[in-house]
């Protein structure tokens, strides 16, 4: 998905899903000064991370593990990004119209 030209804001920017250390968030995010903000759950434990935009600049791309390694206050971190897949509704929509 992320090709080695990419920045991590870049490749943020397009993700529709993220993982972070092996767990999926199911909510991250990009404050209004590129702030990334992740939180998922490990079990019942929420867990929660914030990386600045120096951070993010910072990280570099894995080619061979395709993620990304960003250190945060809490240490060094894996991201992987990732795209979904969505079917429209279209067809429906154009039926209506006829």
């Amino acid at each position: 998905m992320t090709a080695v030209t990419d920045t991590l804001l870049n490749a943020l920017e397009h993700a529709d899903m993220l993982e972070i250390d092996g767990l999926h968030a199911f909510e991250f995010s990009l404050d209004e000064d590129d702030n990334l903000h992740i939180e998922c759950m490990d079990g019942r434990a929420a867990k929660h991370w914030a990386f600045t935009i120096a951070q993010i600049q910072a990280a570099t791309f894995d080619p061979t593990l395709q993620s990304w390694l960003i250190t945060g206050d809490s240490g060094e971190h894996r991201l992987v990004l990732m795209e979904a897949f969505g079917g429209d509704n279209d067809e429906e929509a154009e039926h209506e119209d006829a």
